[in-house]
């Protein structure tokens, strides 16, 4: 489930910047330009994941059997909030290691998870 955010003028079309925030307890206000990080935009889905991967401090078979998924799909996975990050990983798979299982691939396609070119770009790493 995606949070709405404005990050476009609904009237204009232009940038949105956050100006001012308020505290709920005591009615303090803090007026500046604030700009929102890369973790502000990610959606719900991809903040539980990034949670849950850091809890088990980096380790995806972990992250995939909390998730119930295979470890090739919680790669998958990782590499798609990476990239949802506008982050590039920082090494490739080694040459001669398999990539996510085709499967895998179609089912998070499947389940609007990845774009199609995500799950091009997926399959044709196998090769």
């Amino acid at each position: 489930m995606k949070r709405q955010r404005l990050e476009q003028c609904p009237v204009c079309g232009g940038k949105l910047e956050i100006r001012e925030y308020h505290c709920t307890h005591c009615g303090t206000v803090i007026r500046g330009r604030f700009t929102p990080t890369e973790f502000d935009r990610l959606a719900d889905e991809d903040l539980q994941f990034l949670r849950l991967f850091l809890r088990s401090r980096g380790t995806l078979s972990v992250v995939a059997q909390e998730l119930g998924i295979s470890r090739p799909t919680a790669r998958a996975r990782l590499d798609q909030l990476l990239e949802n990050l506008g982050y590039a990983p920082l090494a490739e798979e080694a040459p001669g290691e398999p990539g996510p299982d085709p499967g895998e691939v179609l089912d998070l396609l499947e389940q609007g998870r990845i774009t199609t070119e995500e799950a091009l770009r997926l399959l044709k790493g196998r090769r």
